[in-house]
């Protein structure tokens, strides 16, 4: 009943089989369990509640691997500007457009159940991916270089190196021994799917109030998907509105930029929490995506630092590979910690300072917020560092070459 593997991956989400496709066609030998496989995609559903802002460098690691095509294939919204402002959009506000570093887009607003039939789809095309689901994970016993995970049917996968994709409260992470660091917001995410009256947009803006940013994504078409950050007690309340009063709420919170709501076609509410994984690496075993780390997402960069994971992690392993090195190793999977744990606790402290900054209303520290914004929205040197870090353009980035 056990079958070895070079690489298993536990999770077959966005992160876990972008790790898959990015390994495909090589000599490992590779199987990714996921518990279910995504509702297939048909043109005329309604969007999906969970969606991601894909930044250019997310895009460019999908298009490498070759996931991109299945995404444009089905939808997915490219936007050029991004505005952030407080009190007032005219007077302090940072307007950001792809134009200023002469991109046609900052990045594209893609549901993510899109995002993961896409990538399945392709590592269907891999022979040396196998693709385990619907399967439940039993058992794991770690051991450096022979770690077994047991499935509920009873098979049994050997694994040489055994990746973590499994989520924030990841099986194999608590399996290998590895802690967290962890504390919860003080906030949590109400999530709106609304049709507009205006045409599909090109814009994605967020509002600071002093329980949350109010944000909007676009998305294809007239549709639209609406962040509400707030407490935990206002998202319980507001959750358990009509429709009918919940779109009064609404408009009367959000600006008018938000524009008309032409139909509410759903909501939904999450809790948001920083998690950070004391180590990335063991012998035999490594964490990618939310098995390392999970951040405030109002910046939207969560499954952008979870693909940088993927293909950082993809990189060294096919580098290892050319070498004949061990892949299980701690000196080749160091290389990929010291990489990524450094850029996701530059990306995770600047959400926190985020947080911290804007979740209050104290009159001096508002007053200064305003400034700041004002000048920012001038200052085109500083705009454009922000926007190449915001795209993924900045750092030392990973290739995947094979």
């Amino acid at each position: 009943m056990q079958t070895c593997y070079d690489v298993v991956i536990v999770g077959g989400g966005m992160v876990g089989s972008a790790l898959a496709c990015a390994l495909g066609n090589t000599p490992l030998k590779v199987a990714v369990i996921e518990t279910q496989l995504p509702v297939e995609f048909e043109s005329g559903q309604p969007h999906d509640l969970r969606v991601s802002a894909l930044s250019i460098a997310s895009e460019n690691i999908l298009k490498s691997i070759g996931g991109w095509q299945g995404i444009m294939q089905r939808r997915a919204c490219p936007y050029q500007r991004m505005k952030v402002w407080e009190v007032s959009q005219e007077q302090a506000a940072t307007l950001f457009d792809s134009v200023d570093l002469q991109y046609d887009h900052l990045g594209y607003i893609v549901e993510n159940r899109i995002i993961q039939l896409a990538l399945i789809e392709q590592m269907k095309t891999l022979d040396n991916i196998e693709l385990i689901t619907p399967a439940q994970t039993h058992k794991i016993d770690y051991s450096p270089g022979s770690s077994i995970v047991e499935l509920e049917d009873g098979r049994q996968l050997v694994a040489k190196l055994l990746v973590a994709a499994d989520g924030g409260g990841s099986r194999v992470r608590q399996a290998a021994g590895i802690g967290v660091q962890k504390w919860d917001y003080e906030q949590q995410a109400l999530v709106v799917s609304v049709e507009t009256n205006f045409p599909q947009q090109d814009i994605t803006w967020q509002q600071f109030t002093p329980t949350g940013p109010l944000a909007f994504l676009p998305l294809s078409g007239q549709h639209a998907s609406l962040v509400w950050y707030n407490t935990p007690h206002e998202v319980k309340r507001l959750m358990a509105c009509t429709d009918e009063q919940f779109l009064s709420e609404l408009t009367a919170r959000f600006p008018d930029a938000l524009g008309s709501i032409k139909t509410l076609l759903g909501r939904g509410s999450f809790p948001l929490c920083r998690q950070h994984a004391q180590q990335y690496i063991k012998e035999g075993v490594v964490l990618v995506g939310d098995a390392a780390h999970m951040i405030h997402p109002l910046a939207g960069q969560g499954v952008n630092i979870g693909l940088l994971d993927a293909a950082a992690l993809a990189q060294e392993l096919l580098e290892a590979l050319v070498e004949g090195a061990d892949i299980s190793s701690l000196a080749v999977l160091s290389g990929y910690e010291k990489h990524r744990r450094r850029h996701n606790l530059v990306m995770m402290q600047a959400m926190d300072l985020f947080y911290r900054v804007f979740s209050n209303d104290i009159l001096p520290l508002k007053i200064l917020r305003n400034v700041g914004l004002g000048v920012a929205g001038k200052a085109f040197p500083l705009k454009r560092k922000v926007m190449a870090f915001a795209m993924g353009l900045e750092g030392d980035l990973p290739t995947i070459a094979k």
